[in-house]
């Protein structure tokens, strides 16, 4: 499913426009992101939870050569999954 098939879902399911339900996503992604980047965690109940977690410095190959390389600490995005929504998927 792309975003506008998401958007067009969205907008017969809610009634909405297609210009409305698309602003409804942009900014559900909006603030996800900027909610992420601040470091907070965003729990949506029975469906999932987004989390920041680091990765620590760790020592890595190239796979060409073999030669040990360092890899840098970064930061990932985690989801987990909600109770209802792995029951409607399994």
């Amino acid at each position: 499913m792309t975003k506008a098939d998401l958007v067009a879902k969205i907008a017969a399911d809610a009634g909405l426009t297609r210009v409305n339900a698309e602003n409804a996503v942009n900014s559900l992604v909006s603030v996800v992101t900027d909610a992420l980047a601040a470091g907070d965690k965003i729990t949506l109940v029975g469906f999932g939870t987004f989390e920041v977690a680091k990765r620590a410095e760790r020592e890595g190959r190239n796979p060409r050569t073999g030669e040990a390389l360092k890899i840098a600490p970064s930061k990932v995005v985690k989801f987990r999954v909600g109770s209802k929504l792995k029951g409607a998927v399994a």
